[in-house]
């Protein structure tokens, strides 16, 4: 079934994902949803442990078969992705989807040499031959901003530093245009200049090729300067969703008020400020679980908050999963500043 540009690439309905455990289940990702676009960025962001690389990694169709999957849909293209098969799924990642994962150093396999690991998609899905293969390589490298891009192509991922394993794995993801890109976390381990640039490439090619892009991070000035949607998960749920302008000019939750809080303002925060922190801890998810699981750190909760949680809208796109209505227990300017 073809796709229209207007049409999503990506709809996710409901997803779920749980961890059996010696000690019972583990509801690590419940129940999230939403849709992606051609050229569009969606930022998903939280603390670590919220459930974000699960998500990814459900919809690579990586996850490990431990793992209960469920969702009422997941779909990529027109193609149902509950319904692949492990040889379908194979022919879609590399070609029409691809990841960038969060350490190169561990990603990139350290026994083969950086032109193997580039080419070995490629003459997979676009069956070519070598010298066809290996100038896609080369361009792609520069592409991405390595210098001396042949020159690479006989070297080992330890011969190069963290900025160049990272931009190597990029490149490895475009080989054959994919579609749909999820980064995981790409930027974690790297220099604030170095990140800036990675950005900035991610950008770049996002726009050039028109390609759809999910962004897993946990760093809301990544998500201020890049995003286009931005999905705020906790403790395995989406708990805020919206347009950027909508998450960072009007919050609704109070998860995101308080992730907002903990960014210095330029121009506002004084130097030596105290900036907002976020008390407590993530709960435990494993077994039952009922209510709004941000009550236990929640400065506006209320005893209703151990019950269902309503959804609530404004707008098209903005939902969030509160007790509040919008503009209830909000506080003022909390982003003001934030977006570039």
């Amino acid at each position: 079934m073809e796709v229209g540009m207007d049409d999503p690439i990506l709809s996710v309905r409901h997803l779920t994902i749980d961890i059996p455990l010696a000690q019972g289940t583990m509801h690590a990702v419940r129940g999230i949803g939403f849709d992606l676009k051609r050229g569009e960025t969606l930022c998903i962001v939280g603390e670590s442990g919220s459930g974000k690389s699960l998500t990814s990694l459900a919809i690579m169709g990586l996850l490990s078969k431990k793992l209960r999957q469920k969702a009422e849909k997941l779909q990529f293209a027109g193609l149902d992705l509950r319904n692949q098969t492990p040889r379908m799924m194979r022919g879609l990642r590399g070609d029409r989807m691809a990841m960038i994962f969060q350490e190169p150093m561990t990603s990139l396999n350290p026994a083969y040499t950086i032109g193997d690991q580039l080419e070995e998609a490629y003459l997979l899905h676009r069956k070519a031959g070598k010298a066809e293969a290996r100038a896609r390589a080369v361009e792609l490298l520069g592409k991405v901003g390595i210098t001396a891009a042949e020159s690479r192509l006989s070297q080992y991922p330890h011969q190069l530093s963290g900025g160049l394993r990272q931009r190597v794995m990029i490149a490895m993801a475009l080989m054959c245009e994919p579609e749909l890109i999820i980064a995981d976390e790409p930027t974690t381990a790297l220099d604030v200049t170095i990140q800036a640039q990675i950005l900035r490439l991610l950008s770049d090619l996002q726009r050039e090729m028109n390609m759809a892009m999910i962004l897993v991070t946990h760093d809301l000035g990544i998500v201020a300067r890049i995003a286009d949607k931005v999905a705020v998960m906790y403790a395995g749920e989406v708990v805020e969703q919206g347009t950027a302008a909508e998450i960072f000019d009007n919050p609704r939750h109070p998860y995101t008020r308080g992730l907002l809080r903990c960014i210095p303002v330029p121009g506002k925060t004084k130097p030596g400020e105290r900036l907002g922190s976020i008390p407590g801890i993530v709960p435990s998810l494993v077994g039952n679980f009922q209510g709004c699981a941000f009550r236990g750190r929640c400065d506006v909760a209320e005893p209703i908050c151990s019950e269902m949680v309503p959804v609530q809208e404004e707008g098209q796109e903005h939902m969030w999963r509160c007790i509040h209505a919008a503009g209830e227990g909000a506080s003022e300017g909390v982003s003001q500043g934030v977006r570039p």
